[in-house]
């Protein structure tokens, strides 16, 4: 059974531009979208900025309004029936607002629940058993504003799960997260799964997607341009291997002429700290590396390998090198 049906979705947002002579512009977010997300499946959606990933969310959470298609949330229509869907549903953003922070945890907890319509009984419960499972029992009596981003994230999921709502979305929720407090957000979204939460994610971390989700959709352009598991979109690059250059203060220009060797099929950069990770994706393997290392002459460069494709390699063809 799905617990999601997105048929031909569009979404069109109108920007007026100018001051004496005004026009109006029409940007095409999502452009005949169509995907399907089981009961209690964890279905990931990617894709680069601007591609249209938020877009989706906010019309599947009955935030926006869809210009064309039709598109139905546990078998309900999103537009005639959104308050019915609203009872299902629950919203995670990635971000520290949303909360009180002069108010303890459970305070802010029973306010929303409040806000909710959520029995005081049910509430009084429920409270307890929440904080447990996000991490946070034993800190519900302090202040958010002591919580750590992490804690707070955490925190956001136990507000949205006060009402048990089956369906979740959750966009990029981990954005801005240090390393422990990530890690400690998907162990919560490895248990909402369990315990059989239909989830939609949006991440921008494509090792995030592959070791969470069991179907992911790639969005670019308003455009859905690859839907499978994992595994299988990883054989979209089986026939490539990975040169990963570390440098440090790479010209705009030099990349470009490293992207238009006739054996780069694409590269993208990654950014740390003082440095850039170039990844150069090649059917020669370690064979290309020469031709790239002449293209940095001058350059001042670190690490060199040459390693296996991963979903985030699939990802960068599938989207034509965007990061």
């Amino acid at each position: 059974m799905n617990s999601i049906e997105v048929k031909n979705l569009k979404r069109i947002y109108r920007a007026t531009t100018g001051v004496i002579r005004r026009t109006t512009k029409e940007i095409v977010a999502v452009d005949d979208v169509s995907f399907e997300i089981k009961e209690g499946e964890l279905f990931g959606l990617l894709g680069p900025n601007g591609a249209g990933k938020t877009t989706t969310v906010k019309v599947l959470a009955t935030l926006l309004i869809p210009d064309a298609g039709e598109v139905r949330v546990k078998g309900l229509d999103i537009v005639k029936d959104a308050n019915e869907i609203r009872k299902h549903i629950g919203f995670i953003f990635g971000g520290e607002r949303g909360l009180y922070w002069r108010l303890s945890a459970i305070d802010n907890l029973r306010y929303f629940a409040s806000l909710y319509h959520v029995d005081p009984e049910i509430s009084k419960k429920r409270i307890p058993y929440l904080l447990d499972m996000v991490g946070l029992n034993g800190r519900g009596d302090e202040r958010v504003q002591g919580y750590s981003r992490g804690m707070k994230q955490r925190l956001h999921v136990a507000r949205t799960l006060l009402h048990d709502p089956d369906i979740l979305f959750l966009d990029e929720p981990t954005i801005g997260l240090d390393p422990v407090g990530a890690r400690e957000f998907r162990e919560v979204i490895r248990n909402l799964q369990s315990e059989k939460k239909t989830i939609l994610l949006t991440t921008h971390y494509m090792f995030e997607a592959d070791s969470l989700c069991g179907r992911v959709a790639v969005i670019d352009k308003g455009l859905i341009v690859a839907l499978d598991t994992p595994s299988a979109l990883k054989k979209h690059v089986s026939d490539l291997s990975v040169v990963e250059v570390e440098t440090f203060g790479v010209a705009e220009e030099v990349v470009e002429k490293i992207r238009n060797l006739p054996f780069v099929d694409a590269l993208s950069v990654k950014d740390q700290d003082q440095r850039q990770l170039l990844l150069v994706q090649t059917k020669l393997g370690a064979e290309a590396v020469p031709d790239v290392m002449a293209a940095l002459d001058g350059m001042r460069v670190g690490r060199v390998t040459v390693r296996e494709p991963t979903l985030e390699d699939a990802y960068v063809r599938l989207v034509g090198g965007q990061v």
